[in-house]
């Protein structure tokens, strides 16, 4: 997420001047990064994002060059078995950036709507473009989610790590003293951290928070305190509709306010990301998993 917001500021500073935008289409056995992974690259060989851990970086800009010389895309493939002992392969399209994609995609992250591309892989429209109602056989088709964005309601000292590793990671942090009333603050990309450490305004806080759906509403305190915060919106006849998470955070060991922020980042993560906070070393199934519909290559953004 943090290196698809670093694209778009790229694109900003660099609008109308020739750019390739590189992407990862498709990951045979493992690769660091999965397919949906990009780079937009200038002409210059100036970057952001990226494709790989850094390992191929050098090369793709190297193949961005004559991209934007000929204006015709080019299909790159890495065997990363041999080269770097990652036991895969990849496949990196590379073409020119079309200024109308990058301008619908910007207008998308700033109305936080969902933002679908597909990327055709082969023959003579071999390219990027915006998915429409019909897809192609063969594309890669991707969905780049709103970023996630952090609502920190109150003044606790875990406050400012908080709002610093989301700001890390690329989300959209929001700072309230109190609950915004507004329904168009919130949305499925909205999570809220409640660290006022004050009972009564918790309270006042969850009256509004828990009735809106919400994915993530994380509560800094004790399972007794949640017991206590759950009863008296209860007895106000508040319904809940949205996930609880008290005490906010996974069990890291933290004790510091900066670790009791790490924790409640890694959880939120965890969350829009589907992810199961189970440790790698003990994970069976593939550490990213992709779907497959109607032969299409499907992946999301977020």
């Amino acid at each position: 997420m943090k290196q698809l917001r670093d694209i778009l500021r790229f694109w900003q500073a660099r609008r109308k001047q020739p750019l390739a935008l590189a992407t990862l289409v498709a990951a045979h056995g493992s690769s660091y990064r999965r397919p949906g992974a990009r780079m937009l690259i200038g002409a210059e060989g100036e970057s952001a994002g990226g494709v790989s851990a850094g390992c191929i970086e050098d090369e793709v800009i190297v193949c961005a060059a004559r991209v934007l010389s000929t204006g015709i895309p080019q299909l790159m493939t890495f065997d990363t078995r041999l080269r770097f002992g990652c036991h895969g392969a990849i496949e990196i399209l590379v073409e020119p950036a079309a200024e109308g994609l990058m301008q619908v995609w910007h207008e998308s992250m700033e109305s936080r709507q969902p933002f679908q591309l597909e990327t055709i892989l082969h023959g003579a429209h071999r390219g990027t473009r915006m998915a429409g109602f019909t897809t192609t056989p063969g594309a890669f088709v991707q969905t780049i989610e709103p970023f996630l964005r952090i609502m920190v309601i109150g003044n606790g000292a875990e406050t400012s790590a908080l709002r610093a590793h989301a700001a890390l990671l690329g989300w959209d942090v929001l700072h309230y003293e109190k609950a915004p009333e507004s329904p168009e603050m919130y949305d499925d990309r909205t999570a809220v951290v409640l660290a006022t450490h004050h009972f009564g305004r918790d309270c006042t806080a969850l009256r509004e928070l828990l009735p809106r759906g919400l994915k993530y509403v994380g509560v800094v305190g004790s399972r007794r305190r949640r017991e206590d915060l759950l009863f008296d919106v209860m007895q106000a006849g508040v319904s809940l509709e949205s996930d609880l998470f008290a005490p906010a955070g996974l069990h890291l060991g933290a004790e510091s306010p900066e670790e009791i922020a790490l924790a409640m980042v890694a959880e939120i993560q965890c969350v829009f990301g589907s992810g199961t906070a189970q440790q790698l070393r003990h994970r069976k199934a593939p550490i990213h998993q992709t779907t497959l519909t109607s032969g299409l290559c499907v992946e999301s953004a977020a």
